[in-house]
Protein backbone atom coordinates (compact mmCIF):
# COMPACT_ATOMS: atom_id res chain seq x y z
CA UNK A 1 0.00 0.00 0.00
CA UNK A 2 1.50 3.21 -0.91
CA UNK A 3 1.37 6.27 1.82
CA UNK A 4 1.84 9.70 1.47
CA UNK A 5 4.57 11.36 3.13
CA UNK A 6 2.94 14.80 3.30
CA UNK A 7 -0.04 13.45 4.37
CA UNK A 8 0.75 12.13 6.80
CA UNK A 9 3.09 15.09 8.27
CA UNK A 10 0.51 17.88 7.27
CA UNK A 11 -1.47 15.46 10.04
CA UNK A 12 1.07 15.17 12.53
CA UNK A 13 1.32 18.76 12.06
CA UNK A 14 -2.40 19.91 12.80
CA UNK A 15 -2.74 17.59 15.51
CA UNK A 16 0.56 18.71 16.67
CA UNK A 17 2.42 14.95 17.30
CA UNK A 18 5.84 14.04 17.56
CA UNK A 19 6.72 10.89 15.39
CA UNK A 20 6.57 9.21 19.39
CA UNK A 21 3.50 10.36 20.17
CA UNK A 22 1.94 9.05 17.25
CA UNK A 23 3.90 6.24 17.86
CA UNK A 24 1.81 5.70 21.05
CA UNK A 25 -1.29 6.26 19.89
CA UNK A 26 -1.02 3.75 16.86
CA UNK A 27 1.24 0.63 18.31
CA UNK A 28 3.86 1.26 15.78
CA UNK A 29 7.23 1.55 16.78
CA UNK A 30 9.15 5.09 16.23
CA UNK A 31 11.50 3.14 14.10
CA UNK A 32 8.67 1.73 11.74
CA UNK A 33 7.08 5.18 11.39
CA UNK A 34 9.76 6.63 10.38
CA UNK A 35 10.88 3.79 7.89
CA UNK A 36 7.15 3.77 6.27
CA UNK A 37 6.87 7.80 5.73
CA UNK A 38 10.50 7.24 4.41
CA UNK A 39 9.83 4.35 1.90
CA UNK A 40 6.29 5.46 1.11
CA UNK A 41 4.85 1.26 1.96
CA UNK A 42 3.50 -0.38 4.19
CA UNK A 43 1.05 -3.25 4.81
CA UNK A 44 -3.20 -2.65 4.88
CA UNK A 45 -3.18 -3.66 8.83
CA UNK A 46 -0.18 -1.09 9.15
CA UNK A 47 -1.78 1.59 7.14
CA UNK A 48 -4.84 1.17 9.32
CA UNK A 49 -2.88 1.53 12.90
CA UNK A 50 -1.13 4.46 11.72
CA UNK A 51 -4.55 6.26 10.10
CA UNK A 52 -6.08 5.17 13.91
CA UNK A 53 -3.05 6.93 15.60
CA UNK A 54 -3.82 9.94 13.28
CA UNK A 55 -7.47 9.45 13.99
CA UNK A 56 -8.19 9.52 10.39
CA UNK A 57 -9.87 7.27 7.99
CA UNK A 58 -7.13 4.78 6.14
CA UNK A 59 -8.23 6.66 2.58
CA UNK A 60 -6.98 10.21 4.14
CA UNK A 61 -3.23 9.04 4.37
CA UNK A 62 -3.09 6.97 0.77
CA UNK A 63 -1.05 8.54 -1.86
CA UNK A 64 -3.04 9.21 -4.74
CA UNK A 65 -2.58 8.11 -8.52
Amino acid sequence: MTISESKINLLRAEQGLTVSELSKRSGISRQNISTIVRRGTCNPLTAAKLAAGLGVPVAEIIKEG
